[in-house]
């Protein structure tokens, strides 16, 4: 399957603005014949902590007077006019709660959606957002297919959970420079903990005063950054192209089956324990000395 990885400049908080943008980023992707299109958390107003404003209800909740600012409504369009899948991220109100949201969509009906399960406390969206409970997938062209949010991948323990049905995991952000080597090494441990394909979709530009630099990149299931084509866009976005293949998967753990000696349920058991072994060993530690 060949993916295009989009790398936005989103301007702050202006859906129309946006919407031209990517737009114009799925007509070159379907030109390029690509048939998944992937964009970064947030896609049509970058990470704002705004929700009451942006945030939208379901389409199976919505009412006609915000019909045509859903995001939803407007992926599904573009996929539709363009015969491309689109995964993208937006705001979803639920009784008066606010979650950041990842979506896919084959225009024809919605494959994949997930609300990110570890909001940005230190950027203060858990004062905004609340976290999602579920892990999600989907199957598109012989692929299985999950997806996290930005901060999400700093906790492993829901990448291995993904990775049991997952040949690919998609982590769509709104990652700033300030920390972008660990985007970039986090990416590529998830890849060989989990030997699968992990894809980041990281914005680009500024917003709210923060640097995003060009960083979406992929990487294979032995942790190989993948060799990419990236194609000028006719806007300040850009696209990067990767061919994924279910069988590298795989071929990969069936030669080196690392997941089979995981002890899922020894994990748990220490897990309960954790209490105990800390008082333990500071116990311990005080007893040297």
């Amino acid at each position: 399957m060949k993916i295009a990885l989009t790398q936005v400049d989103i301007i702050w908080e202006e859906k129309e603005k946006n919407k031209a943008i990517c737009e114009q980023l799925v007509r070159e992707a379907a030109v390029h014949r690509a048939e998944l299109i992937i964009f970064p958390e947030m896609t049509l107003t970058g990470f704002t902590m705004n929700p009451e404003k942006y945030g939208e209800h379901s389409l199976k909740e919505a009412d006609d007077s915000r019909e045509s600012d859903r995001s939803e409504e407007f992926f599904q369009s573009l996929s539709v006019k363009y015969g491309i899948a689109i995964l993208f991220g937006y705001i979803e109100e639920r009784e008066n709660n606010y979650y950041n949201m990842l979506e896919l969509t084959d225009g024809r009906e919605i494959l994949m959606k997930y609300a990110k399960i570890h909001p940005f406390s230190y950027g203060e969206e858990s004062m905004h957002y609340c976290g999602g409970d579920s892990i999600v997938y989907a199957c598109i062209h012989d692929i299985c297919v999950g997806g996290f949010i930005c901060y999400d991948l700093r906790f492993p323990e829901v990448f291995q959970i993904s990775s049991r049905k997952n040949e690919l995991i998609c982590v769509i952000a709104n990652w700033p420079e300030s920390r972008i080597e660990h985007w970039k090494t986090l990416l590529q441990a998830r890849a060989i903990e989990n030997q699968c394909y992990i894809v980041g979709i990281n914005r680009t530009g500024e917003g709210n005063g923060l640097y995003y630099p060009m960083s979406s990149m992929a990487f294979d299931p032995c942790g190989k950054r993948i060799d990419y084509k990236e194609v000028n866009s006719e806007s300040e976005s850009t696209l990067l192209y990767a061919d994924i293949k279910a069988e590298t998967v795989r071929q990969y753990r069936k030669e080196f089956p690392v997941k089979e000696d995981r002890r899922e349920n020894l994990y748990r058991e220490l897990n309960k324990n954790l209490s105990g072994f800390q008082e333990f060993f500071c116990t311990a530690k005080l007893s040297r000395y």
